[in-house]
């Protein structure tokens, strides 16, 4: 590496540095100064100081430039919180405001429009749900961070209909749709009236199969082992999950 640093020209070691980021570790710097410390020439020491001071001065700015990403997500998540939490005491959920949950869902809308959340702001909310799950203390910020991941991935995920294929409505791909933009609460009921164990038309075997297209669909248009394709995936198993529990309730 140090080697390969040497031989580059200024943008292809301001490349070399932000590709290879995480090698730049105690190791590295150990090494460089040990290169230093045994150069028979001044002259050779002091490019050595030189690609140090270089090196470092582009890992500072990446860290920084990734600092300012992660303050920047952690505004948003709170620009979407804030008609939950705002004037609150105590974190409880579901919140004493229902009207808070829609405001909510205006905000993650108005802001998924303006690109605000991207890879960034799905990590950050991701790590703070699972530092919540892992304080058992804060059930209510756990439950209340999962309910960003459901509403930004019923957004997303509702931007594209597969209802109709021509002048004909697709009808289970139609409750589909009306599964992903419904609240989480009110799945059960849409359940019972959609499908054909309850009062509806809708064959358990035919959600079953348009969720798998959609799970198909999805992984062929996000990009592998991104939080925004886990986030999508997640929500879709989890209509898939709720609707196998249903069945199994009415069938015992």
């Amino acid at each position: 590496m140090i080697d390969a640093l040497q031989d580059a020209n200024p943008r292809e070691l301001e490349q070399l540095v932000v590709e290879n980021i995480l090698a730049f570790d105690e190791v590295f710097w150990i090494r460089l100064a040990a290169r230093s410390d045994t150069c028979k020439s001044d002259d050779d020491k002091k490019d050595y100081e030189e690609l140090a001071a270089t090196v470092m001065s582009i890992v500072d700015c990446v860290v920084n430039k990734t600092r300012e990403k992660i303050e920047t997500s952690t505004d948003v998540l709170k620009g979407i919180l804030r008609p939950v939490v705002e004037g609150v005491e105590e974190i409880s959920w579901p919140p004493r405001d229902p009207e808070a949950i829609n405001q909510m869902e205006n905000e993650i809308i108005q802001r998924e429009k303006e690109g605000q959340l991207d890879e960034g702001f799905l990590s950050e909310v991701s790590a703070q749900l699972r530092q919540a799950k892992e304080d058992k203390e804060k059930p209510g910020l756990a439950a209340m961070l999962q309910k960003v991941l459901q509403l930004y991935a019923a957004t997303i995920l509702s931007k594209r209909s597969y209802a109709k294929k021509g002048n004909e409505v697709v009808k289970a791909e139609y409750f589909l749709e009306t599964l992903i933009k419904a609240p989480e609460e009110q799945w059960n009921k849409l359940f019972l009236d959609g499908l054909t164990i309850g009062k509806g038309e809708i064959a358990p075997d035919e959600l079953s199969s348009v969720i798998k297209k959609r799970i198909e669909r999805t992984l062929i248009r996000t990009e592998g082992g991104s939080y925004q394709q886990r986030v999508l995936i997640e929500y879709l198993k989890g209509i898939e999950s709720r609707a196998t529990e249903i069945l199994k309730l009415i069938q015992e």
